[in-house]
């Protein structure tokens, strides 16, 4: 229940006595943001009660209690469900989810129909979990094109975000990408707080990445939403490009990354060429295996 304090109090942090309409009578303040019994009186709980519920000595929050909370610390839909799931660890996981993800038949059959529209599948531990050749030479090119069917050793696209040269340089606004890849992470880990795959990235990015470890720390909670992405391209130089963002029904936690450019614009040029240089490519090896009668 640690992390729940953490939340908790990082919120309260970021709220000003004035913010909420609260009287200070001139007086000079120790730390930031709203004191405990100030939260408590909006919130409608007694001061006792949230003291014990931030110190994680109470773990039957009712929904009540909760809404009032996030009312109060004016919290958004993603930040209200990320202290759901805190408050209420048990719930969370009683979710089912599979031991090692895996890329459905369908999805790999979708990813492919796809065509010169470049798509990603990521896991809810954001593993690359399958991807298109146009998805692959748009974000990963420097890497195999038969990664993500390694499970032992699939990238992670996060890891790859703070770690990894050539994704620092394809994302012009890499700092943004940085804050809503925590923001994401942050989320899922609320979502499965017992998932030690999630906690060793965790661990490994906190103490190898600085950047990371100091957003971590921020507590900004953001499901992942659609948005245009500048890249710079090793390949075919800069495009703006539509990134939408589809979860799947199904397999809880996954989803779809299609990229896109309108027809007329730079970047959709830029795009065609692309998928020509990577069809380009692709033809040696469809040789090779009509020679050897694998396809």
């Amino acid at each position: 229940m640690e992390e729940l304090g953490d939340f908790l109090k990082s919120r309260r942090s970021r709220l000003s006595p004035a913010d909420v309409g609260a009287r200070t009578y001139g007086e000079r303040r120790r730390v930031p943001g709203l004191r405990r019994e100030e939260l408590a009186q909006l919130a409608g709980v007694s001061v006792a009660y949230y003291t014990r519920l931030e110190q994680g000595l109470s773990r039957n929050a009712s929904d009540g209690v909760l809404d009032a909370l996030a009312g109060a610390l004016r919290l958004d839909a993603d930040e209200t469900d990320h202290l759901r799931a805190l408050a209420r660890p048990a719930r969370a996981k009683a979710a089912p989810r599979p031991r090692t993800e895996r890329a459905r038949p369908g999805i790999r059959t979708l990813l492919a129909a796809i065509g010169d529209a470049p798509a990603v599948l990521i896991g809810y531990r954001n593993d690359v979990l399958a991807w298109n050749r146009m998805g692959h030479a748009l974000l990963f090119g420097h890497l195999p094109f038969d990664g993500p069917d390694q499970p032992a050793g699939r990238p992670n696209w996060i890891k790859l975000i703070f770690c990894d040269p050539h994704m620092r340089e394809l994302y012009v606004d890499w700092k943004t990408k940085a804050q809503d890849a925590v923001a994401y992470l942050r989320l899922a880990s609320g979502q499965h707080p017992d998932d030690c795959r999630i906690a060793a990235l965790i661990g490994d990015l906190s103490v190898n990445s600085p950047e990371f470890a100091k957003l971590w720390t921020g507590h900004s909670v953001r499901q992942c939403r659609s948005s245009v992405r500048d890249l710079r391209h090793p390949l075919v130089g800069g495009l703006a490009l539509n990134e939408e963002i589809m979860e799947l029904v199904q397999d809880a936690g996954q989803r779809v990354v299609i990229y896109s450019a309108d027809p007329d614009s730079s970047a959709g040029a830029a795009l065609r060429l692309l998928a020509g240089i990577t069809a380009e490519q692709a033809r040696p090896l469809q040789a090779q295996r009509r020679e050897l009668g694998t396809v």
